[in-house]
């Protein structure tokens, strides 16, 4: 299980929310923190400890008062970080090149692909055809309904009519590079795992799968490794002490194998403060 970082952008500052409550009107959000840093300033953590593979989202709609305030912040961390981040939110194959020379190894895509409650196989033909199968992440966020899990786009409020199960990600998974799937419903409240969805996600296990949502504790990542089988990927978001939650960002990379880097400053907040 490799630990995957997070960057989250809304209204220009680096932030964690509650996933469910992201609301385009009003450019509304519950917040759990709000960070005084930038996102180059978490880029910089992220590519001096060497993690690959974590997500840089900006959370603002297009047409948001925002959008560009958060833009900019989202290309100062691919900057900071070239090759070591992947990007998502309001991705499409118009903009997905602008994020690859950015600095970003991956675009990551949901309402592009997943529209009118449907998959889009033209844009998702599309946009494969414009970044390639091995820049391309397919974000497969979702919530539960009548005992199944739903896709949802929109900044998580609209429900497709897929369900995201074994037979989605067979279907899809030659079409991308990796998954990325937050559990929406459990997102940002570190008051544990979906693990009906999680063990789900850990019997499948061909390609690489991200899960985010609900992690709260030590017991929670173990909890994710065995209904997992150690297959899945991990973010952890208002948890982390970088986003002032209760989790050591050092302990955690410890607890899951991460060896430590040269000139180490100490305890996390030596180095955070």
């Amino acid at each position: 299980m490799e630990f995957r970082p997070c960057i989250d952008i809304h209204n220009g500052r680096v932030k964690q929310i509650v996933g469910a409550s992201l609301s385009d009107e009003g450019d509304r959000a519950v917040e759990n923190y709000v960070c005084v840093q930038d996102a180059a300033f978490f880029a910089e953590i992220y590519r001096r400890d060497r993690l690959r593979g974590g997500h840089v989202i900006l959370l603002n709609a297009k047409d948001s008062e925002f959008y560009e305030t958060t833009r900019r912040q989202a290309f100062a961390a691919l900057g900071a970080y070239p090759g070591g981040l992947q990007a998502g939110g309001g991705i499409t194959a118009e903009n997905a090149e602008e994020f690859l020379e950015a600095g970003a190894s991956h675009v990551i895509v949901t309402s592009y692909v997943f529209r009118n409650g449907e998959i889009d196989f033209r844009n998702l033909e599309r946009i494969r055809q414009t970044v390639g199968k091995e820049h391309l992440v397919l974000d497969l966020s979702c919530r539960k309904r009548d005992g199944k899990y739903y896709i949802v786009t929109d900044r998580w409020q609209k429900f497709t009519e897929v369900v995201a199960d074994a037979a989605l990600l067979e279907e899809l998974a030659g079409q991308c590079d990796e998954f990325l799937i937050h559990a929406v419903d459990v997102e940002g409240k570190a008051d544990g795992i979906e693990e009906e969805l999680a063990a789900q996600l850990g019997e499948w296990g061909k390609t690489p799968v991200t899960y985010a949502g609900g992690v709260g504790s030590f017991a929670d990542l173990e909890k994710l490794r065995c209904l997992g089988k150690n297959r899945l990927n991990v973010t952890i978001g208002s948890a982390l002490d970088l986003f002032g939650g209760p989790l050591a960002y050092r302990k955690v990379l410890e607890y899951l194998g991460y060896p430590g880097y040269p000139g180490d400053p100490g305890e996390p907040g030596d180095f955070y403060s």
